[in-house]
């Protein structure tokens, strides 16, 4: 389908989107670190039945504007916040994946009037982490080695590796995911180190997320990366948390198990509709 594609300043910095359009509820779609907002495209699809879906470049990702710093969460969640409100988007519903899942909790614990409901893939467990701890990341960094490592890759050695990583993808899922790897800045292999997270107290944020939130989780023996523990703190802070698992998927749920996602997303949109 033909999207509306344009440009808001978020908090003096330039943020790149994509919407449905059509008057219809609204729905803000997150993307995950090195994703950017059209690899949302097939959900997208199906959910402009029923809602205005606004796909954002976060910083640093597609179209929108790579600062030199300010990688974080507080940051991201702060422009995010800024852009629903540039665009008037009247308590939208806000789906995140990974990086973009972990960014919509600290929107709805900051900004807690801001959001209808969560939904959240796989987000990273950085509620898990105390304040103050520093904490010691393997050095050199895997993930960050493999943001630089894609900038010197062609369009054909990206179709290579996903098609060989995730043979079970759906086509529809390749060429997104490979022109958001050509796309993004190399400044955001600075979300890696997430310098916020030792002074973030999320005991206390996540207690302050009052909408209604769903999460789905997968196999960690696939490379999802919220456990049943990290599942259970963050219940233990948002009552209303809802956990669904969904088998045979790792990381990218919705890209693994497209139709079991899709049926738990609606399942839970109709419900709080």
């Amino acid at each position: 389908m033909d999207y509306i594609s344009g440009d808001v300043i978020a908090k003096g910095v330039n943020l790149h989107f994509y919407r449905t359009g059509g008057g219809k509820p609204p729905m803000v779609l997150l993307h995950g670190v090195t994703d950017d907002g059209l690899c949302w495209t097939p959900i997208a699809d199906v959910l402009a039945a029923k809602y205005d879906v606004i796909m954002v470049d976060l910083r640093g990702h597609g179209k929108s504007e790579a600062p030199d710093d300010g990688y974080t969460l507080t940051v991201m969640a702060g422009e995010v916040a800024a852009l629903i409100k540039e665009l008037k988007l009247e308590k939208p519903i806000i789906i995140g994946h990974s990086m973009g899942a972990i960014t919509a909790i600290t929107l709805a614990g900051l900004f807690p009037d801001v959001a209808r409901a969560i939904v959240l893939e796989d987000p990273p467990p950085f509620w898990m982490v105390k304040k103050t701890d520093k904490g010691e990341s393997p050095t050199p960094n895997p993930l960050a080695l493999w943001i630089e490592s894609n900038k010197r890759k062609t369009k054909e050695d990206l179709f290579g590796e996903v098609h060989a990583g995730n043979p079970g993808w759906a086509e529809a899922e390749m060429e997104p995911w490979v022109n958001s790897k050509l796309r993004y800045s190399p400044k955001i292999v600075k979300m890696v180190s997430m310098d916020d997270l030792p002074s973030m107290d999320f005991e206390t944020l996540v207690k302050s997320i009052s909408c209604p939130a769903l999460m789905l989780t997968a196999d960690t023996v696939k490379g999802a990366i919220v456990g049943e523990k990290d599942a259970a703190v963050l219940k233990q802070g948002v009552t209303q948390l809802e956990v669904v698992h969904i088998d045979g998927a790792g990381h990218n749920i919705r890209r693994d198990q497209f139709e079991k996602y899709m049926e738990v997303v609606q399942a839970f949109l109709t419900k709080i509709a």
